[in-house]
């Protein structure tokens, strides 16, 4: 029988390689070195931004001890959802989910966005000029044809987008380190606690945690993986240290390319050409040509990686029952939540549809606005995350030490409840604009959250055997 007849995710379909590419492509490694860094060089903390990149990554990675120790005991497509529902309960996992659809679905909309305008650029000097939205909406349709294939094949494709993007910034990384750097020369100073505590760091963290979005989908392919008792604990600790080193190694050889003491003026006089500046001069001319090219792959490649993530929220609610039953559909041949697929692709199609509409801005509205949210949201989630893993392992017998149950579930979440503090505080900044409506996104998080947590409740008097299997579909 198949998994779409059984009503399961292809088993067996993904390996180690496979989740560490969604993973980073979900980083989108070009998109946030070339796009988000020079953001934080130029309004943060300067030269230090390397060492931020360190902390985030030191904070995801105590982050991950606890998570991997409940990967073992709990697994599915529903991921976030289905800790919160079995740490903390079923009203607050029902509620986590509500808002990490939200999250994904804004982040999606956001890159979409962002391809419409980099694609339309590149083209323009061809005399191909239309629209941006007419770029992104056929970048819904091909995304959505790819997550209805078996999910390997998504992971091929973000293989080779990975290792292209990854290529390009490595040879202007090594140019600089071949050519001894800058006016400056070459030292290690971003890395020094007074670089990186300087003033601004708490500006430079809500760009460089932006950059880690797309962390839990180790866990959330779990069904479809390779042994995922070890697949999923070693592809986050691959996914966390790969992204972090990477991320930290690119932006500290920049900073030896324009001197630790002109960084941050020189990314403030060009935001957009930060990084092409630098190519142009190490590598020649070409290199920005294809650095061009490569960002747009970049997105691709990071739009399609947060279509599987969502695709796979929808056919978890869908299969518990809690939404339509049809989203919990897989495809006959391969095994693919295709329903859920088709159905949130539709979604984001009506919400950039309304934006066109509204005749807003795709850079600094769309995106912008779209990115603002999805950071609250995910640290938001993440950090119930954190709670629900200490609460479960205070109500299950394991083996595992009070490290792993305890105390680093508790150290990642003052972490990232400092890191939601500092994201709120710099909210305009991150967003561009003092609108009312952006600064209202806290709210309507919580907003979401308290929404899905009363429809739990709901289940819970009207259909009480529905509620009672929440959160466990997937054991």
């Amino acid at each position: 029988m198949s998994a779409g007849a059984r009503g399961r995710l292809a088993k067996n379909s993904i390996g180690l390689l496979h989740i560490v590419f969604f993973v980073v492509a979900a980083a989108a490694p070009l998109t946030a070195v070339v796009g988000a860094s020079p953001a934080a060089f130029a309004f943060g903390n300067g030269a230090g931004v390397p060492g931020a990149f360190v902390l985030a990554g030191l904070l995801y990675l105590v982050f991950s001890v606890g998570f991997t120790a409940m990967s073992r005991y709990v697994g599915g497509a529903g991921a976030f959802y289905t800790y919160i529902a079995q740490g903390i309960g079923k009203p607050a996992g029902v509620g986590g989910a509500m808002m990490a659809i939200v999250t994904y679905n804004a982040v999606q909309i956001a890159i979409y966005a962002l391809f419409g305008v980099f694609v339309g650029g590149a083209l323009a000097p061809l005399g191909i000029e239309l629209p941006w939205w007419t770029y992104a909406f056929a970048a819904i349709v091909i995304v959505t044809l790819c997550g209805q294939r078996n999910i390997a094949f998504s992971g091929h494709i973000l293989g080779v987008c990975m290792i292209a993007e990854i290529a390009i910034l490595l040879l202007l990384d090594l140019g600089i380190v071949l050519s001894g750097g800058g006016p400056e020369g070459m030292g290690m100073t971003s890395f020094a606690p007074a670089t990186v505590f300087a003033p601004g760091l708490g500006v430079a963290l809500v760009f460089v945690i932006g950059s880690f979005i797309g962390f839990e989908a180790t866990a959330i392919f779990a069904e479809e993986a390779e042994n995922p008792e070890r697949t999923i604990p070693r592809a986050t600790y691959v996914a966390v240290l790969l992204i972090t080193v990477f991320y930290a190694f690119s932006t500290w050889a920049i900073v030896q390319f324009y001197g630790p003491a002109q960084v941050s003026a020189t990314a403030q006089a060009g935001l957009d050409t930060f990084f092409f500046k630098a190519s142009e001069n190490v590598l020649g001319a070409w290199s920005v040509q294809v650095m061009n090219i490569l960002l747009i792959t970049s997105l691709f490649a990071c739009v399609l990686s947060f279509h599987n993530t969502i695709n796979r929220y929808f056919f978890a609610l869908g299969r518990e029952g809690i939404i339509a039953r049809v989203l919990g559909k897989v495809h006959a041949k391969h095994g693919s939540p295709y329903v859920a697929g088709i159905t949130q692709s539709a979604i984001a199609a009506v919400v950039l549809l309304g934006f066109v509409l509204g005749g807003q801005d795709p850079y600094a509205v769309v995106f912008s606005w779209m990115s603002a949210l999805a950071v609250i949201g995910i640290v938001a989630v993440q950090a119930l995350v954190c709670i629900a893993i200490i609460l479960f392992f205070r109500k299950t017998k394991t083996g595992l030490g009070v490290w792993k149950t305890t105390v680093a579930p508790a150290i990642s979440f003052l972490g990232l409840l400092g890191s939601l503090g500092l994201v709120i505080a710099n909210l305009s900044l991150l967003s561009g604009t003092e609108s009312l409506i952006v600064a209202a996104f806290p709210y309507l998080m919580a907003l979401v959250g308290l929404l899905g947590a009363a429809f739990a409740m709901w289940l819970k008097s009207s259909k009480p055997v529905l509620y009672a299997s929440l959160g466990k579909a997937f054991e």
